[in-house]
């Protein structure tokens, strides 16, 4: 027999909500009256559970119905194999599902519960009860008295009252038949809309009281099952007179809204019909009909003279939420007027939520036992929280009255499973008393609550535990072996032998200690280093006697106290410092590095220079080195001292340390000539020298080092006719071409000699006399010469033409030196001519020699010297004044237009030999106003050779030259250094300023004055060439411009 086939095939949904804790549904369709142990399902199979069988489970699967304690369940599943059968109760669909709406689906609800925890479901069953046909169908009596006029029409049909079948479907009331109707009645069945099938009464023909007053039938009902059942009820019609106007409601339909806690006696509604009749057939009965259910017969009253429905019973919602009253109204006559009266009750919160507990864990006594050991989410048991109220009164709301490890998982709805949310612990907590809680959400809300009992199986779930979180232990170095350093304690919250405690220590422990097993003490079995390792962490277990055992760590620190056993260390045994000999005083010259491996005031190192040194200090705590002194390499290369380390222990230690500073050679020093020895020195060179010949060597020495040290040698002034050429390395002067008659007499060269020291080089320069002639007949008058004309200057070798725009006097200056030069020429060739003619007399030879043998080496610059015999001086003669400068690299600087520079050459001329000549009557080359340069050649200071200071570094672009001192020392020097002498002579120059000057015209030359002034300017300068030329003018000198 196919259990699962039927008239109708019902499909629900497989699942509704599948929450976190594995809920899910499962239908099936059953029909009523099953005998027992027929198999229903298979969930093994029908919810896919095989393949979690086969995972490794730590108990087998095991399928648990849950149900209310003293419920008798209509099913019963197999707990190995999730097979469901039924059981010997009854399934009764139409006592199951009492009191639902007609035609309603039939449901009957079970859970099921999948352990163990780690494959939990929770699955809640729904059996949708399929009626069978097990009810017939029944009239309300077995008689049935109607009453018909006899005035009746053809046709006209009259209510019976309709037959009631608990079943539904195909299987409820389908068909009514009239047994002996004898012609005269028929019957027809309509379909109400609430879907209830009436039978009608059809009078087929006239009708006569007087023939006949009663006519007894039988009605028979039919249900539409198989096999169908059927019944039948005596209808007995009786003729009355005639009454042809019935009762008419005002309201055929009325829907009534009244709260279920309405009291006994109030109003539901008043109904009200009328009459066209008067007399006897105008009055009106009411009356309900028989299709109105016995409860609600015995909840309401009807008043049949005025209509007037009232509450005969306390009202229940939960029980029956709404009612039809289907009111007649007759007057007496056969047709009565129909009223229905929907009455619908609303909810009042008056039902308290109940609570239903379903056990997963089986109770012992009532009592759950749940070990400590429990793991998280353990199932206990299945709240069912339900409440018949409505809508907000009937929303229940589950959960517990205080803080307890245990919460409550909502499943479905209503349902929740009671599960551990913490770990358990015996010692804290030994039995929890659990009270659930249920409010609905009512005003005021309604709740229930009903107490759950856990008691706590203890287990051995308590490590040792160490009276200090982390032990920190101190002892001083070089201790003694198997000295004790501390005592190790733990406890244990359990008893017995879970709380024998033995102390081990960890795998990280060093060899250096000791702990004792039983007593927990530790000791230092080797002598200690701090400086070797200062702390020692390592892990000290305590682990108690239980099974399986509990043990707890605990970090154990070691500090090793520093003693004062190491002294301190330098960094090196010798320190050796390199320092420029220009280092500033209380410069930093080093660092010294020390250590000590020692800690605190044992570390504290001082330092010190060992027998006090007035030449260096040193800083005691950073070790910085400053000297006291200014170094020169050139006076002391190194220096040598001994510094002391020494500790602020109680009993301090020391080391030493060599330090040895060298000093590094800085370019300070500028070149010094040897050869020649001075400016007044002269070399003779035949005119019949061959080119190419060295006629002379010049010597230069460099007291610094290196490439410090290394010298160049150029012609930078004299060397106006390209004569001589010198080796710029090894300082020969050569001769450069054939001499010819223009080139006899004395030539001043200025020799440059410049050292190669990095970034600013030093040179000085000297005048190289050299005199072209034949022979040297008087020595003496040409070392005179060479002192009175040491002030005459020498022209540079290279001319520079002004790029500026002519000035107004340029046609003036050009023509005075043509009228110059012509003069020189005439006064060449006349006094050739003269020392022709000289006498043969010694002594006037001598004088002619002294006034006209020298000759200027510029053939456009000569001039005889003419010595007249006059009381009056001679002044001084044609000078001719070139000099090297700096051009201001803007053009258009009006600072920088016209400025003087003053090229002093200083004399040691004795006094005697100026006696000789008449400075007064010997013809100048001056401007009248020139100064006297008789008194400034009156000197007998010695007559070093020239000295110049470093040149100008190439950024700053400067060359500055200034006025030289008596002692006739050519000096120049930088923008940035001074130039300092070393000497003590009285000439030496404490600082520098200088001035760079462009010549745009010719300007006047005059004597250095004592105030040695000098002119500054800032502009930056390229290097040129210029030229100036002063021509005498007897009568009318030429102006300055303004």
């Amino acid at each position: 027999m196919d259990l699962f086939s039927g008239t109708y095939i019902f499909a629900v949904l497989l699942a509704c909500v599948v929450f976190q804790s594995g809920a899910q549904e499962k239908n099936y369709t059953v029909r009523e009256e099953i005998p027992e142990n027929v198999l229903i399902g298979d969930l093994l199979k029908d919810l896919n559970l095989s393949l979690i069988r086969d995972k490794s489970l730590t108990t087998p699967m095991q399928f648990k119905l849950v149900y209310k304690t003293g419920d008798v369940p209509l099913i019963r599943i197999e707990e190995g194999t999730g097979e469901i059968f039924t059981t010997g109760a009854r399934i009764d669909r139409e006592k199951l599902c009492a009191g639902i709406i007609m035609d309603a689906l039939c449901f009957y609800e079970v859970e099921v519960a999948v352990l163990p925890d780690e494959i939990f479901r929770l699955i809640k069953i729904r059996f949708l009860i399929e009626d069978i046909n097990d009810n017939a169908p029944l009239f309300p009596a077995t008689v049935i008295n109607i009453s018909i006029p006899e005035n009746t029409a053809i046709n006209s049909r009259f209510a019976l009252p309709a037959a009631d079948d608990p079943d539904v479907g195909i299987n409820g009331v389908q068909n009514y038949h009239l047994i002996k109707g004898q012609n005269i009645f028929g019957i027809d069945v309509i379909e109400t809309p609430e879907g209830v099938k009436m039978p009608q009464l059809i009078v087929q023909k006239e009708l006569d009281r007087e023939e006949k007053d009663t006519y007894v039938m039988k009605v028979k009902v039919e249900d539409g099952g198989f096999p169908q059942r059927s019944s039948t009820a005596i209808l007995q019609v009786s003729i009355a007179d005639m009454n042809d106007n019935h009762p008419v409601f005002t309201e055929n339909e009325i829907e009534v809204i009244i709260p279920e806690n309405a009291p006994v006696g109030s109003s539901v509604t008043q109904l009200h019909a009328t009459d066209a009749d008067i007399g006897e057939n105008a009055k009106i009965h009411f009356y309900f009909s028989s299709l109105v259910s016995n409860i609600a017969k015995r909840l309401f009253h009807l008043n049949s003279s005025t209509g007037l429905i009232t509450i005969k019973e306390p009202l229940d919602r939960e029980e029956y939420p709404s009612h039809k009253l289907l009111v007649l109204a007759s007057d007496g006559g056969l047709m009565p007027a129909r009223a229905m009266v929907q009455v619908n009750l609303t909810d009042v919160n008056d039902n308290i939520p109940s609570i239903d507990i379903r056990y997963i864990i089986n109770p012992i006594n009532g009592t759950v036992v749940l070990s400590e050991n429990a793991p998280l989410n353990t199932k206990i048991a299945l709240i069912t929280v339900t409440d018949k109220d409505a809508d907000h009164n009937g929303r229940v709301t589950c959960f517990t009255d205080h803080d307890v490890p245990f919460r409550l998982r909502p499943v479905f709805s209503n349902q929740f499973l009671l599960e551990t949310a913490a770990y358990l612990d015996f010692e804290s907590t030994k039995e929890y008393a659990i009270k659930l809680l249920a409010a609905d959400a009512g005003k005021p809300p309604l709740n229930q609550s009903s107490m759950l009992v856990v008691k706590i199986k203890d287990e051995n779930d308590n490590a040792p535990v160490f009276t200090q979180p982390f032990i920190s232990v101190s002892v001083p170095e070089n201790n003694s072996p198997g000295s004790q350093l501390t005592k190790i304690s733990a406890t244990d919250a359990d008893t017995g032998r879970n709380a024998e405690i033995s102390y081990l220590l960890g795998i990280d422990a060093p060899p250096e200690f000791n702990l004792d097993h039983r007593t927990g003490i530790l000791t230092a079995m080797k002598k200690l280093d701090r400086e070797n390792q200062e702390k020692y962490y390592f892990t000290v277990v305590a682990k108690d006697n239980g099974i399986p055992p509990l043990t707890t760590n605990v970090t154990v620190l070691v500090t090793v106290l520093d003693q004062n056993d190491n002294s301190p260390i330098f960094t090196h045994n010798e320190y050796n410092f390199y320092v420029p000999e220009n280092l500033p005083k209380h410069g930093t010259v080093g660092l010294i590095t020390v250590t000590d491996p020692d800690y605190g005031e044992n570390s504290a190192v001082t330092l010190s220079i060992v027998n006090v040194n007035d030449e260096f200090n040193i800083d005691p705590q950073t070790g910085v080195i400053r000297p006291n002194i200014s170094f020169d390499r050139e006076r002391q290369e190194s220096y040598t001292f001994y510094v002391k380390a020494e500790d602020g222990g109680r009993v301090s230690r020391s080391s030493t340390a060599k330090v040895t500073i060298n000093v590094v050679d800085v370019n300070d020093n500028k070149p010094i000539f040897l050869v020649p020895s001075s400016n007044y020195s002269f070399e003779l060179v035949l005119p019949s020298t061959n080119p190419g010949t060295v006629v002379f060597t010049v010597v230069a020495i460099d007291n610094d080092t290196g490439m410090n040290a290394e010298l160049q040698y150029s012609i930078v002034g004299g060397n106006t006719r390209g004569l001589f050429i010198i080796n710029q390395t090894s300082g020969n002067i050569a001769i450069k071409e054939k001499c010819v008659i223009a080139d006899l007499g004395l030539h001043k060269l200025v020799v440059k000699a410049k050292d190669l020291g990095q970034p600013d080089s030093l040179f000085n320069v000297i005048m190289v006399n050299l005199f072209v002639n034949e022979s040297v007949t008087n020595a003496t008058l040409i070392y005179e010469l060479l002192r009175k004309n040491i002030e005459a200057p020498v022209t540079p070798n290279i001319e520079t033409v002004d790029t500026s725009s002519p000035s107004p006097d340029y046609v003036k200056i050009m023509v005075a030196i043509v009228a110059g030069t012509i003069t020189v020429i005439l006064v060449i060739f006349i006094t050739a001519i003269i020392r022709c003619r000289q006498s043969l007399h010694r002594k006037a030879g001598q004088k002619n020699k002294q006034n006209s043998e020298w000759v200027t080496p510029n053939p456009e610059n000569r001039q005889m010297i003419m010595m007249k015999k006059k009381k009056k001086k001679h002044a001084p003669k044609n000078l001719l004044l070139n000099l090297v400068a700096r051009e201001d690299s803007k053009a258009n600087d009006a600072d920088n237009d016209r400025h003087s520079v003053t090229l002093d050459l200083p004399s040691d001329l004795e006094e005697q030999t100026m006696g000789k000549y008449n400075w007064s009557t010997t013809p100048t080359t001056f401007k009248p106003d020139s100064p006297d340069l008789a008194r400034h050649y009156k000197s007998a200071s010695p007559q070093p050779a020239f000295q110049i200071q470093p040149e100008t570094p190439l950024n700053s672009k400067h060359h500055i030259i200034q006025g030289l001192p008596q002692d006739n020392t050519f000096v120049a020097c930088d923008s940035i250094s001074k130039c300092s002498s070393s000497s003590s002579d009285p000439y030496s120059v404490s600082e520098c300023s200088y001035s760079m000057t462009t010549f745009k015209a010719p300007v006047s030359v005059h004597t250095r004055q004592p105030t040695r002034e000098a002119v500054r300017s800032d502009t930056p300068m390229k290097e040129t060439t210029v030229k100036i030329w002063v021509h005498p003018q007897p009568q009318k000198p030429i102006p300055n411009d303004p």
